[in-house]
């Protein structure tokens, strides 16, 4: 037999030509180094719209054309591209698979009319391969799974689907077995058409006849997969019982529609790196892909007269801002009004295809396609926008995960102060998982994100972009302290220098309070021995002095009661008895067995249940406290680990974390209480201090 599969599919010129229906977008999830970028390589390549695909190793990519993800051989960001198969028109979202930048993945998602799990076939990638279909699944968005590296497999991919099942919520269909030659997979049986091909690199696969060796495997794989489908199809299940051959129509069409409705998850393999399985994909994608009118509908956005959703925005050096965009309904023309969550109104100034990095004008788009909007410079990421002047309902979309690191930023040149803020805040534009914080208290400006990478990153596109070289500094813990005894004091301001001269006399009663007690003044007055309009500024020069305590740290948890006093009917004034309060604290508090106290975090900890035990090393390492464990609701086989880390201690954590549970474990954190620091520790803590401050 010497038929292909299929023609190759469509040229460049296609993409500009209205398909059969709306253009379809499809996202490439997975998680981290499973083959995405490499996969949209080979679908370009294979539908003609680049020459041949380019190489990650070669910095030849589509996607990944950025300085910073060239530099770190990673995606850093989302890759769109267009394709045109058969007529028909796909814009493919590559989604980064580190977890890091994972939250522009997530923001893609609602704009997707289905997505393509790209994953290996390990079972140790279990946990990855769980995050991601844990997050399809909450978002409704029906997908597929694509065996890639089938060639380097080492465990056969009946044995993989059981492993890979606990991941999926939903049945694992496999749709292809391979077929392998001395170790080798030479080809592939397609379970539907009940078809056998055999790969040919970079080029369409050969139909030949089934190898007798496999018949029986192929048909129990076969009747695995009709068994599956049954559970949804009764007239299925009566043939089947039967012992009746379905059509393969039939099974063709209970595929498409099994998917669609969310109740199951194809399985494809290939290998993207050769070519391999790439067209049996795009002719599922296809036939089976939900529409941009299904998705609207999934959405709550059908029967609407203009809808759009905007899941990314990029600043680009030149050209301003560009908001990438997918149409659900209306068309949105160059110079359209359109408005967003806030009801403000923003003129669309230019529309572009999107292909990596490049934008390329073009004409209106339709409902259906995904483009970019030029200057909106009010609407932000997950945004639903509307042409006209009435804003429409807002699609959920998730919020940024909670930052799992923080650096404080030092400047290398104090001009760039100004300049600083602004660049950071178009940075958290293009990705919100950052977040900058003023830190007034630390004296310190510290940008957090979701890892080292993450922050690596950021640090190297402020360079690039905005030409602003930040120096890391460590994030400051928020050390406090106070007092365990009590004391009675007496604080007089006296000065005379000619004329008018200073003087304030106060008694105050200092006692320390239970913790989270706060700062308490109160005065006990009799007799007129202080004129009342002078307490205030004796409460004012206590407050002062509380600010930093004898220890060098802000004083917490103390009384004060300001008990007598004396004044001078001329020379007394707001600032004497200001600084004679500030004086009486000064020498009363070093008396009263100050102490330091360290913030404790209140830490939750999602990791795979088999991971416990290199988790609550870790924590123990950090001085933490577990408190209890509990399963995590809806994730079958992870745990909560509840447990009490000293802030000090929450540097990095998400760096091990990370380590111990194949990238996948995660944190979420609160402040909890303060608690004492006592012997070593305190004398390090103090021993810095003073040398910071030298």
């Amino acid at each position: 037999m010497t038929s292909s599969d299929g023609p190759k599919g469509g040229n460049g010129n296609q993409s500009t030509r209205a398909g059969v229906r709306g253009a379809r977008c499809v996202a490439l999830v997975g998680p981290f180094a499973s083959g995405k970028t490499t996969l949209l390589e080979a679908i370009l390549a294979r539908t003609g719209s680049i020459s041949r695909a380019g190489s990650i190793t070669q910095n030849s990519t589509v996607g990944d054309n950025s300085p910073e993800a060239r530099e770190h051989a990673m995606s850093v960001g989302l890759n769109v591209a267009d394709a045109a198969f058969l007529g028909e028109n796909f814009t493919f979202i590559d989604c980064p698979g580190s977890v890091e930048f994972a939250h522009e993945g997530t923001l893609a998602l609602p704009a997707c009319d289905m997505a393509v799990v790209v994953c290996e076939a390990d079972p140790k990638r279990v946990s990855a391969l769980q995050v991601i279909l844990k997050q399809l699944d909450d978002a409704g968005v029906p997908h597929i799974v694509f065996l890639n590296k089938i060639d380097t497999s080492p465990i056969p991919v009946h044995d993989v689907i059981p492993s890979l099942q606990p991941a999926s919520a939903k049945p694992l269909v496999l749709r292809q077995m391979p077929i392998w030659e001395n170790g080798i997979a030479t080809g592939f049986v397609d379970l539907a058409s009940e078809r056998a091909y055999v790969y040919r690199e970079h080029a369409s696969s050969k139909i030949i006849e089934l190898p007798s060796a496999i018949e029986a495997r192929e048909k129990e794989a076969r009747f695995q997969m009709l068994e599956k489908l049954a559970d949804y199809d009764d007239e299925l299940m009566e043939q089947l019982l039967a012992d009746i051959p379905p059509p393969n129509d039939r099974v063709f069409d209970d595929l498409s529609k099994e998917l669609r409705d969310g109740l199951i998850c194809p399985v494809l393999i290939g290998s993207a790196e050769h070519g391999h399985g790439i067209l049996r994909l795009l002719k599922a994608l296809r036939h089976e892909c939900p529409t941009v009118e299904d998705t609207a509908k999934r959405l709550n956005l059908d029967g609407l007269k203009s809808a759009a959703y905007v899941f990314k925005s990029v600043h680009t050096k030149s050209g301003g801002k560009l908001s990438y965009t997918r149409v659900f309904a209306g068309e949105i023309a160059d110079g359209a009004t359109v408005t967003g969550r806030s009801g403000h109104e923003q003129r669309v100034a230019g529309i572009f295809t999107i292909r990596g990095e490049e934008a390329i004008k073009r004409g209106p788009a339709k409902a259906g396609e995904t483009v970019a909007l030029g200057r909106l410079d009010s609407i932000h990421s997950g945004e639903t926008i509307a042409v006209g002047k009435t804003a429409i309902a807002q699609l959920r979309v998730p919020e940024a995960p909670q930052p799992a690191l923080a650096i404080g930023l030092g400047l290398k040149d104090r001009k760039d102060e100004v300049k600083l803020s602004s660049a950071v805040a178009k940075l958290i534009d293009e990705d919100p998982s950052l977040m900058l914080e003023h830190n007034a208290e630390m004296h310190q400006i510290l940008l957090h994100g979701q890892g080292e990478m993450h922050l690596r990153v950021a640090l190297e596109r402020l360079l690039r972009k905005y030409g602003i070289e930040v120096v890391r500094e460590k994030r400051r813990v928020g050390y406090k302290e106070t007092i365990r005894s009590s004391t009675e004091v007496r604080g007089r301001h006296k000065k005379q220098s000619g004329g008018h001269g200073q003087f304030g006399d106060v008694k105050l009663d200092i006692k320390p309070l239970p913790r989270s007690g706060g700062i308490t003044f109160s005065e006990t007055i009799t007799g007129g021995a202080i004129p009342r309009n002078f307490i205030p500024s004796v409460e004012i020069g206590v407050r002062d002095y509380l600010t930093e305590g004898p220890l060098g740290f802000p004083v917490v948890d103390v009384a004060v009661t300001l008990t007598d006093g004396s004044f001078h009917s001329v020379d007394s004034s707001d600032m004497a008895f200001r600084q004679a309060g500030r004086l009486a604290m000064t020498e009363g508090l070093p008396k009263c067995n100050p102490v330091l106290l360290e913030p404790i975090m209140a830490v939750s900890i999602a990791v795979p249940s088999e991971s416990n035990a290199r988790i609550n090393g870790i924590i123990s390492q950090r001085r933490g406290q577990i408190l209890g464990f509990d399963a995590r609701p809806d994730w079958p086989g992870w745990d909560l680990i509840q447990a009490h880390i000293p802030e000090a201690e929450m540097d990095n954590l998400i760096i091990d974390l990370r380590s111990a549970t194949a990238g996948v474990g995660s944190f979420t954190f609160g402040f909890d209480h303060l608690s004492e620091v006592s012997g070593r520790l305190k004398d390090q803590v103090l021993a810095a201090s003073r040398a910071a401050a030298e």
